[in-house]
C-alpha cells in the first residue's frame, strides 16, 4: 500500500509544467480498498484503509493530531470513486505536506512566511482608479488597523510597485504571531502562499476573517480586472482549485489544536 500511496501523491498544483508531466504519467489509480475509518492511539489519531495504516509519501504514518482532523482526511478517501483522484483531495495533499515538510523542520517554514510580511500584498495600492482604491481600502485596511492594535505591528502603505520598506519593530511584532505548532504553521503557509499575504493568513489563524473573506480580500485586483474583461475559464478553474486548497488550510486550522 505504501508503493501504490506514494505513487499517486506524488502530484503538484496545476501549471503549465505539471500539466506536460501529467500527461506523460499514468492514468489515476483504481481504488484499492473499500473502508476509510480513523485509529485512535494516544493523542494521534491515524487513517486506515481496510483496517490498514497508511504512509505519507515521506513513508510516515498519515495520521493527525485530532480526530476531526483525521476523520475529515479520512472522508476524503472514502468520498472517492472508481479511480483515487489526488487533484479532489487537498486536504490529504496538505497534512502529508505538513508531516513530511514541516513537522521535523518548521522555522524554514516560519521564515518564509516571515519573508512576506516585508511585501505584503496589503501594504501596496494602486492610485487609481478611485473605485479600485476604495475596494483596496475596503477589504485591506481593517487588517492594517488589526495588525497595528492586536500585534503592536505598525506598517506602512505604499503606492504601485515601488518597494517599501518596512520598520523592524512592526516585521518583529507581527513575526511573534507566526504559530509555531506545525499543524497551525503549515496552514498559515498554505494561505500565504495561496493568497500573497502573511498578514491576511495571520488574520484567518487569529478568527479576525473567515475563509471566504480572506480569499476575497486576496482577489479584489483580480476580481476587479474580471469585472471590466470577463472571465477566463482555465483562470476560473485554476482559482477553483486554489480555493479548495484554502478550505483545506482552513480546516487544519479549526480542527488542530490551539496554541
Amino acid at each position: 500500500m505504501r508503493d501504490v500511496f506514494e505513487e499517486i501523491f506524488d502530484r503538484r498544483p496545476p501549471d503549465p509544467v505539471a500539466a506536460a508531466r501529467r500527461a506523460m504519467r499514468p492514468p489515476l489509480r483504481q481504488r484499492f480498498y473499500e473502508n476509510a475509518a480513523v485509529d485512535e492511539a494516544g493523542d494521534t489519531f491515524s487513517i486506515l484503509l481496510d483496517g490498514k495504516p497508511v504512509r505519507t509519501p515521506g513513508r510516515r504514518l498519515l495520521a493527525a493530531p485530532t480526530r476531526e482532523l483525521a476523520e475529515a482526511v479520512a472522508a476524503e478517501w472514502a468520498a472517492q470513486g472508481e479511480t483515487i483522484d489526488p487533484m479532489a483531495m487537498p486536504l490529504t495533499r496538505l497534512v502529508n505536506s505538513i508531516i513530511d515538510g514541516v513537522v521535523d523542520a518548521p522555522q524554514p517554514v516560519a521564515d518564509n512566511i516571515a519573508q512576506y510580511l516585508s511585501s505584503d500584498l496589503v501594504f501596496y495600492r494602486v492610485e487609481g482608479p478611485k473605485a479600485l482604491v476604495e475596494r483596496q481600502a475596503r477589504h485591506w485596511d481593517p487588517i492594517v488597523t488589526w495588525a497595528r492594535d492586536k500585534l503592536g505591528a505598525n506598517f506602512i502603505l505604499g503606492q504601485g510597485v515601488m518597494f517599501v520598506d518596512q520598520p523592524d519593530e512592526a516585521l518583529a511584532a507581527a513575526r511573534t504571531a507566526i504559530p509555531a505548532d506545525p499543524w497551525q504553521l503549515g496552514a498559515v503557509s498554505s494561505i500565504t502562499t495561496l493568497t500573497g499575504s502573511a498578514l491576511l493568513a495571520l488574520a484567518l489563524l487569529r478568527g479576525r476573517m473567515s475563509v471566504e473573506e480572506a480569499w476575497a480580500a486576496a482577489h479584489v485586483d483580480e476580481d476587479w480586472n474580471m469585472e471590466f474583461w470577463g472571465r477566463d475559464e482555465r483562470a476560473m478553474e485554476r482559482r477553483d482549485f486554489r480555493f479548495k486548497e484554502m478550505n483545506a488550510a482552513g480546516d487544519v486550522l479549526r480542527f488542530a489544536p490551539a496554541e
